[in-house]
């Protein structure tokens, strides 16, 4: 957990579970919660809801917040020759908002594959989950996937669906992950 903040001015965020995009007035109490894959999650003090604020607005919480915030780089689209390990490094910068932990380790990534296509570049295909069925983050988290898969050199079409089958389930969780929530 981190520190607190007063909104000195109105800002965009999304919901957490529900996906809803809403405005935090100014003057909100906000308890900073993590700064991971270019995102900010943050509490409200007065009613406790968690909510995702995009890099793009995290200077609103303070120069500090707005550094940590910044996205990892993903090289520029199109150019370079396509490696498949890149496609994953980029997986790696999407973080599940409540959970500290990026969706590889949480085991969310069903199937990453790549087909080269006919005029060149690749098109890569993933399928991915929400650890619940009735988040409403998954539409959020999936185009947090799509932009940056689509940024890895050699991509030219980045298509990403979620499924619910098999359901998500703690068993999928990497050791890494495990460690870093403290399970192992």
């Amino acid at each position: 957990m981190r520190g607190l903040v007063v909104l000195e001015r109105e800002c965009e965020a999304t919901l957490i579970p529900s996906g809803d995009r809403i405005m935090i007035p100014a003057g909100t109490d906000l308890r900073v919660m993590q700064t991971l894959g270019g995102n900010v999650t943050v509490q409200s003090v007065s009613n406790g809801q968690l909510l995702r604020i995009d890099a793009k607005d995290a200077a609103v919480l303070g120069e500090e917040y707005a550094q940590e915030a910044k996205a990892p780089e993903a090289p520029p689209a199109a150019d370079g020759e396509f490696d498949e390990g890149r496609v994953w490094e980029q997986l790696r910068t999407v973080y599940d908002p409540e959970i500290p932990v990026n969706i590889v380790e949480l085991g969310l990534v069903y199937q990453c594959k790549a087909t080269q296509l006919p005029e060149g570049g690749h098109r890569v295909d993933i399928q991915m989950t929400v650890t619940a069925p009735g988040c409403g983050m998954g539409p959020v988290l999936q185009e947090d996937v799509r932009k940056k898969v689509s940024g890895v050199p050699g991509v030219k079409e980045a298509h990403v669906e979620l499924v619910w089958e098999p359901p998500w389930d703690q068993s999928r969780m990497s050791d890494v992950a495990r460690l870093e929530l403290g399970w192992m």
